[in-house]
């Protein structure tokens, strides 16, 4: 409990500083030590470190009486992809079920105002993926974001929503028919502790962690300044997949996705360009693509059984990027031949 309460204080600071914050814990920072630490250098912003732990046990304990579960960096159930991500979230706050995390993900997102054709493409994609087993990311906003969500559950799949509020604050509330659903077959998910309003600069930060969860980001529809964009540059920046549909050239509704086409995305008229681009099969068998057999002997032969090893001394030893091997590792996780460590390491079964 004490880690959690330091590094919940820690997601308490200014939004400025949580680049500084996840740096320093990449680099193996004691949570303790690094408030501490952070509060006394920076005194141009008068912040209190007990306080702040007082304020980290109350989100802790609204947490639990909302039936939140608090997911610190460094934790079994982190996401290990996300982790591995430039500005990881110090406290992921999930309402719902922890092992959807798991999954292999693909963010589906684009206008708030979609047209038809957008929301039925999305809705459309999504259902098709969540039958392959994907997992479905978006933010839960009006238009595409909550088509792709009503896709995937209308396929009897599951969907995560990365809200730009505590994961107990519903926004938009005429989504709460539609989160319940969620929680039960899927999660909500938020870095900003319980009970935090939706506030606008709220927004754009939650985009890295809808990529940052993927594999991949579908943008359906979205205009020269859409929210939508900042998502696609996260995926570019953390070693993602961008792909995009395209869409009617007038009325100006898609040029944010004509533009992503023009500087290279793929275009996506099915679910099967995006698991191709994947490089999965048609039953998700996961590709050979690194010049190994069928079976990823060169990941697992970098592995050894009860002998824990983190995602660079794996990366060094079998000369695949991180970016390639994090899903590697996943896969081999849900074939059940490794299994996750704590710390970001892993371990052959």
């Amino acid at each position: 409990m004490p880690r959690a309460v330091d590094l919940t204080a820690l997601s308490l600071l200014p939004l400025s500083w949580r680049r500084d914050v996840a740096e320093a814990l990449r680099r193996g920072a004691d949570p303790h030590d690094l408030l501490d630490t952070f509060v006394t250098e920076r005194p141009h912003i008068p912040i209190d470190a007990s306080s702040l732990r007082n304020r980290a046990a109350a989100s802790l304990a609204r947490a639990e009486q909302r039936g939140l579960t608090p997911i610190t960096l460094g934790d079994t159930h982190y996401p290990a992809m996300l982790s591995e991500i430039f500005d990881p979230p110090a406290v992921l706050w999930l309402r719902g079920q922890v092992s959807v995390l798991d999954a292999v993900a693909v963010a589906i997102v684009g206008s708030r105002a979609g047209s038809p054709y957008a929301l039925a493409v999305a809705e459309r994609l999504a259902a098709d993926l969540a039958t392959r087993g994907i997992v479905i990311v978006s933010g839960l906003a009006r238009g595409v974001d909550s088509a792709a969500h009503r896709g995937a559950l209308s396929a009897n799949g599951s969907t995560i929503g990365v809200l730009g509020s505590g994961a107990d604050i519903i926004y938009p509330a005429e989504h709460k028919a539609l989160a319940a659903e969620m929680i039960e077959r899927g999660a909500l998910l938020s870095e900003l502790a319980p009970g935090t309003r939706p506030l606008q600069p709220f927004f754009p930060l939650r985009n890295r962690i809808i990529s940052g969860l993927s594999r991949a980001v579908v943008v359906v529809e979205a205009g020269e300044k859409s929210g939508s964009l900042i998502t696609a540059r996260s995926a570019l920046e953390q070693g993602r997949d961008v792909l995009a549909v395209p869409g009617n050239v007038l009325g100006g509704r898609n040029r944010g996705g004509h533009a992503l086409l023009r500087d290279g995305a793929k275009i996506v008229e099915t679910a099967d360009d995006i698991l191709e681009e994947l490089g999965f099969g048609p039953r998700l068998a996961f590709p050979s693509s690194n010049g190994v057999a069928e079976g990823g002997d060169l990941v697992l032969g970098c592995l050894t059984p009860g002998e824990p090893c983190d995602v660079d001394e794996i990366a060094g030893r079998s000369g695949l990027t991180i970016a390639r091997l994090l899903p590697r590792l996943i896969d081999l996780e849900l074939q059940g031949r490794v299994r996750r460590a704590g710390g970001g390491r892993f371990m052959r079964v």
